[in-house]
């Protein structure tokens, strides 16, 4: 069996390359890699390769087939020669090999004359493609002041060339711009600072162009680019610097601990933490007056008032503060020192200040009892701002509520108002006002604290009523009670109390006194007589004070009859033991007296308050004149019918009704009633008060108008008609009197009948 060859090697190039020269071999079918160069485009299809056999005899008879990746469509293959061609340009980035099936066959029976074989078809690469940097643009930081080769940064580019075949795919990075301050390494892409010492206060960003070229970065090669921002971190090399070397600042005297005198800032380039500070004052003088500390971001100075000012005292101080880095890098230490000094100057301002008293407080006593007036004590007080300015001062009242004390408006003297009384008040608190008399609103307090020194003054008594009792089988020398004294004076020899009690041997009780302000009421030696009522036993109490005091005070104790145990059985003393009294008959019949006294002193009374009861009925029932209270309320203004007044009126004094419409009595008329002349003659005051009572009647107009109404007429049927001279039409005091006369009617009517003139009846 015969066998064929391939081709023992590839043809390289660009363009159109001669056919490959083909070894014979007395061997089977030996592969050796066919090659295409990428992007080659011509007029007609390439050829790459042959393929032959050795059962080919050029007899025509041997068929070629190819099969695989691309086969038929990029590549092609003659059929009769074997020859394969590529038909299309090809990108070794797309595709780098294809894989075929090679094999020939009888072209009658399409019988296989050898078994197929595998071969590659090679895309070999050409340099097509310029280098990228993914992952571009960058951005790096680095600390200022580094040394020179701190690594910035590693920048990488990528090739789509082929690494394997050539310098394609070879790449040397360089600095396009960004020198001379870093550098970048040829083969590596690290960018490293270049130079020392670079300061971010000069200048803070940079930014670095790097290209990257293939072909090792020979002519030729293609390139790409990118750009590095490095920014450069801050370090703590820069010192703390006080702009200016003196400060001055103004504050008022009456400013208060803590009120804000001004701001100092030292200036530092650096930034956050490393341009932190603190700041204090060196010089003792200011530190004692003033404070100073750091405000909330940390670079301000506060200067603030630490105590109270005077501008009297002193008008200015001068110190010195220091600002220093709270965070300092030993690195650094050498650009040090990392604090700055500068100079204050505070000047202190005058203010209207109240007066000030020479004390804070004052403590004056007084003894009690003095009369009013006494001298207790005197505060002083003084103008800062003018010390010869007269300075007036008051009690306030509302600490003197009892009046108690008076004070000099002039120079300040308390004396006492009231005598005072050491046991109702010890102390007394007084507030003083003090106050210019220029300017009052400058006024100042002062607490004025006035003991009552204790005098002797009061008798020692008993600590409360003592009321015992003692057994009537009580030895003698028993106890019977401890009695103790009380002396409201001050503690010390006014309350030494001495105890005397009955002396002699008649004494029912001895007293002895236990010397500490008690005393023992005991038990003689011989036995107190019993007796009804009980025994008061007279204690005299003496104090020790200036003057020697004293009071005498009562101990009353009863004789019981005593269980034996020691309880109290009864006090009430036995029928024999009680002293001679009334017998019973006496007592009863002073008993009964009593009773028939208050029998006949309640009937006395009951006739006297009968009597008084008739006296009142009769007194109501002579009532000359009856008020009648009609509750009814008529229909308004509008009704004039709805009750008729006529009735009340006397028909025999009534006037003759005028012509025309009857006059309404419910309105105001529009026109007043005539009055009527004085009738001539004497004077008389009856007709005249007739007259006037006429009128009244007759003029609607006066008010109320419809709630004036007249009873003066009784009605009809009596023997004397109207009793009532105010409705009378007859003339008073005229030639017609009465029918009947008056003296006729009786005591009753007498002074009646003095009015109308009649004739007094004869004296007796």
């Amino acid at each position: 069996m015969g066998r064929l060859a391939a081709p023992a090697r590839a043809w390289a190039g660009s363009r159109g390359a001669p056919e490959p020269s083909l070894l014979r071999t007395r061997r089977s079918w030996v592969w050796n890699q066919f090659f295409v160069i990428e992007e080659y485009a011509g007029p007609e299809p390439v050829l790459i390769g042959k393929l032959h056999s050795d059962v080919d005899r050029g007899e025509g008879r041997t068929k070629y087939l190819l099969s695989g990746e691309g086969a038929g469509t990029v590549f092609v293959i003659d059929e009769a020669t074997g020859n394969i061609h590529v038909t299309k340009s090809l990108d070794r980035e797309e595709k780098a090999q294809y894989v075929l099936l090679a094999q020939a066959v009888d072209r009658a029976s399409n019988r296989p004359l050898e078994p197929p074989s595998e071969f590659i078809i090679k895309v070999q690469d050409i340099n097509d493609n310029p280098p990228i940097f993914p992952l571009g643009p960058y951005h790096a930081t680095v600390p200022e002041m580094s040394n020179v080769g701190t690594s910035v940064i590693q920048v990488t580019a990528h090739d789509a060339d082929d690494p394997s075949y050539g310098n394609s795919a070879k790449l040397v990075y360089t600095v396009l711009d960004g020198l001379p301050f870093f550098s970048v390494d040829p083969q590596t892409g690290v960018v490293r600072t270049a130079i020392p010492n670079m300061d971010r206060e000069t200048q803070e960003e940079f930014l670095v162009v790097i290209q990257a070229k293939d072909m090792g970065g020979h002519m030729g090669g293609l390139s790409g680019s990118t750009t590095v921002t490095v920014t450069l971190s801050d370090v703590n090399d820069n010192p703390p610097k006080f702009p200016q070397s003196l400060y001055q600042f103004s504050v008022v005297e009456t400013a208060g601990p803590g009120t804000l005198v001004g701001r100092l800032r030292a200036q530092d380039p650096d930034l956050g933490d490393n341009a932190l500070m603190a700041y204090s004052i060196l010089d003792g003088e200011g530190s004692e007056a003033f404070s100073i500390s750091t405000d909330s971001q940390g670079r301000d100075g506060l200067l603030t008032v630490r105590k109270p000012l005077d501008f009297e005292t002193r008008r200015a101080y001068s110190f010195r503060v220091e600002a220093t880095n709270t965070l300092i890098d030993p690195a650094y230490l050498r650009r040090g020192p990392f604090k700055d000094v500068a100079s204050v100057r505070v000047a202190v301002q005058d203010a209207p200040e109240p007066p000030a008293f020479t004390q804070a407080a004052y403590h004056l006593a007084v003894p009690e009892n003095k009369d009013p007036g006494t001298l207790v004590g005197q505060v002083s007080a003084t103008d800062l701002d003018s010390p010869a300015s007269p300075i007036r001062y008051s009690i306030l009242p509302h600490s003197d509520l009892e009046r108690c004390f008076s004070i000099e408006p002039e120079d300040g003297t308390i004396r006492t108002a009231v005598p005072l009384d050491r046991e109702a008040r010890v102390w007394h608190n007084l507030t003083v006002l003090a106050t210019e008399l220029d300017s009052s609103a400058q006024a100042s307090r002062v607490q004025v604290a006035i003991q009552t020194l204790d005098e002797n003054d009061n008798a020692p008594q008993l600590a409360e009523p003592y009321d015992t009792f003692v057994c009537d089988s009580a030895v003698p020398g028993q106890l019977i009670q401890v009695i103790q004294a009380l002396d409201r004076d001050e503690v010390g020899n006014n309350s030494h109390v001495s105890f005397h009690g009955p002396l002699g041997p008649d004494a029912n009780f001895t007293v002895r006194d236990n010397r500490d302000g008690s005393a023992s009421l005991l038990l003689p030696s011989r036995p107190a007589p019993p007796r009804q009522a009980p025994y008061l036993v007279p204690i005299e109490l003496w104090d020790w004070g200036q003057p020697v005091l004293s009071s005498t005070a009562t101990v009353t104790v009863s004789v019981c009859r005593c269980r034996p145990d020691g309880s109290v059985a009864s006090c009430r003393p036995e029928a024999q033991l009680s002293p001679a009294g009334l017998s019973t008959g006496a007592l009863l019949a002073i008993v009964t007296c009593v009773g028939t006294l208050l029998a006949l002193v309640v009937l006395f009374v009951a006739l006297r308050r009968q009597k008084q009861e008739a006296l009142m009925v009769l007194e109501e029932e002579d009532v000359r004149e009856n008020i009648i209270t009609y509750d009814d309320e008529g229909g308004g203004e509008e009704d004039t019918e709805a009750f008729d007044i006529s009735a009340l009126q006397n028909p025999d004094g009534a006037a003759p009704p005028a012509p025309g419409p009857p006059a309404r009595r419910d309105v105001l008329p529009w026109a007043r009633a005539p009055r009527q002349p004085r009738p001539p003659g004497p004077a008389d005051v009856a007709q005249l008060l007739a007259l006037r009572l006429r009128e009244a009647d007759e003029d609607p107009s006066v008010p109320p108008y419809d709630s004036v109404q007249v009873y003066g007429y009784e009605g009809r049927g009596s023997s004397c008609g109207s009793l009532s001279s105010l409705g009378s039409g007859s003339e008073i005091g005229g030639a017609q009197g009465p029918a009947e006369p008056l003296d006729d009617w009786g005591p009753l009517f007498r002074t009646l009948a003095e009015l109308y003139g009649a004739k007094e009846p004869p004296a007796p």
